[in-house]
Order: C-alpha cells, then sequence, then structure tokens
C-alpha cells in the first residue's frame, strides 16, 4: 500500500464520484483511478466502495478506512513539513524603521550595515512618522528605527544620531529672501505653514521656540512632511536657519 492509494481513496470518497475525482481533484482517467482502488481493495481485502448510478457509496468497512486514511495523510503532510523546515530554516525577520521622508538619508547605509553583519535574515522596512514607529518599537513589531525621542516611552533606549536645525523655507522672489539671515521676528506678519501634529515632537519644539522669541503666530496652515530638508524638493526655494 502507497501513499498515493489513501489520496486515491480519499479524494473518491469527498467527491463521491470516480469520474469528478478523476477529473477535478487527481487530474488522471477514470480507468485508471478505478484500477487503482481495485488494487487497495484486493490488498486490503475488504471492499471500500460500492458503485452505484449516481455515483459512490463507501461500505461500512469505506468510512472507517477514510478516516485512518485521513490520519495517515496528515501524519505524512507534518512529517513532510518538518523534515523542511530543518533541511530549509526560514530566516528571522529584523524590522526596521525609517521616520517618513529620512529614508533616503538613512536606509542605503543601514542595510548595507544589516547584510553585512546578519547576512542571514530577511528585512523588512516599516515607513512611518515618529509616533507610530515608537508605538511599534514598544510593541515589538519593529527591532530598530530611526526616530525623533518620543515622550513617555521609559522601555525604549533612544541615541542621539543627529540634531536637526530649524529651517524658515521661503519663495525664491520673497522679500526676506535678499537678507543673509532672518529672526523669528521677521515672520510675525508672514502667511506661516508649520508641521501638523503627525511629528508632534517637532511640532512643540517649534511652538516653544517661537514662544520664546515673543511671537505669537497662528499656523495658516499644517502639513505632514516639512522635516523632510524641504531644500531637496523645492529647488526654487531659499532656506535660512532661524537665529536663536
Amino acid at each position: 500500500m502507497e501513499l498515493r492509494h489513501l489520496r486515491y481513496f480519499v479524494a473518491v470518497a469527498e467527491a463521491g464520484s470516480l469520474t469528478v475525482a478523476a477529473e477535478q481533484r487527481l487530474h488522471t482517467s477514470q480507468p485508471s483511478l478505478s484500477r487503482q482502488i481495485r488494487d487497495l481493495e484486493s490488498e486490503l481485502g475488504a471492499q471500500l466502495l460500492t458503485r452505484r448510478a449516481r455515483g459512490i457509496e463507501l461500505t461500512p468497512a469505506g468510512r472507517t478506512f477514510l478516516d485512518h486514511a485521513r490520519l495517515v495523510l496528515s501524519q505524512a503532510e507534518a512529517a513532510s513539513e518538518a523534515a523542511r523546515r530543518i533541511a530549509h530554516p526560514s530566516k528571522p525577520c529584523f524590522t526596521m524603521g525609517f521616520l517618513t521622508g529620512h529614508e533616503l538619508r538613512w536606509m542605503p547605509e543601514a542595510l548595507r550595515i544589516l547584510r553585512d553583519e546578519l547576512p542571514n535574515i530577511d528585512v523588512m522596512i516599516s515607513s512611518q512618522y515618529s509616533p507610530l514607529l515608537a508605538d511599534g518599537l514598544s510593541k515589538g513589531k519593529i527591532d530598530a528605527a530611526f526616530l525623533r525621542r518620543e515622550k513617555g516611552l521609559p522601555d525604549l533606549a533612544f541615541r542621539l544620531l543627529v540634531k536637526e536645525p530649524l529651517m524658515v523655507v521661503l519663495p525664491g522672489d520673497h522679500r526676506l529672501a535678499a537678507l543673509k539671515s532672518i529672526g523669528a521676528k521677521d515672520l510675525e506678519s508672514e502667511i506661516f505653514v508649520t508641521v501638523s501634529n503627525t511629528a508632534p515632537v517637532l511640532r512643540a519644539v517649534i511652538d516653544k521656540y517661537l514662544k520664546r522669541s515673543g511671537i505669537d503666530i497662528t499656523p495658516a496652515h499644517e502639513a505632514d512632511h516639512l522635516a523632510m530638508g524641504m531644500s531637496c524638493y523645492l529647488p526654487t526655494r531659499r532656506t535660512f536657519s532661524l537665529r536663536r
């Protein structure tokens, strides 16, 4: 008796028809399938099914044998899967997070280091806003990330890599663009676009800077990606570091 005999028998029993099992499930000819079933019955010394006008019907011996055949096939598949896992173990996965807009700055070097240091791992990339990256780190969904120092996360270890200067971005023909440097006071009467609360840490830094500078600016607009280094994406603009 071979496993294929069991597969053929289970397919016929579940299809309720030799013809249907042969054509739709086993992709073989009906006479060949009938011969395989007869060989199985001959080896067992018991009739497993009865042929009817509308298909087949399992005998009491066939119904009993069906349960055991399914169990044997299930155990054989489990044994095969276990052997495959041992022979070809799946690679561990390392998830690296990047602050939205900063992927090109950090990703190439990070991936190079991971390939050199951990060649036998699969690397997954998660590009999100800083609060979402921090949440993913806390929940173990992300292994390491480039993000800002989010508050209220004592279980995370942060290492300072770079300090971001506050910049103001102006149209090239703006009246302030002719100046060598500008201060916060110069912006007081301007239409002001600030970062949205998708970056709460950066937003708080900007708000505190304006307050410390003694000016009250109500932003006319908010944008999600002001922290990406806009001078790279707006070549007709001019950027200035803000004076303290």
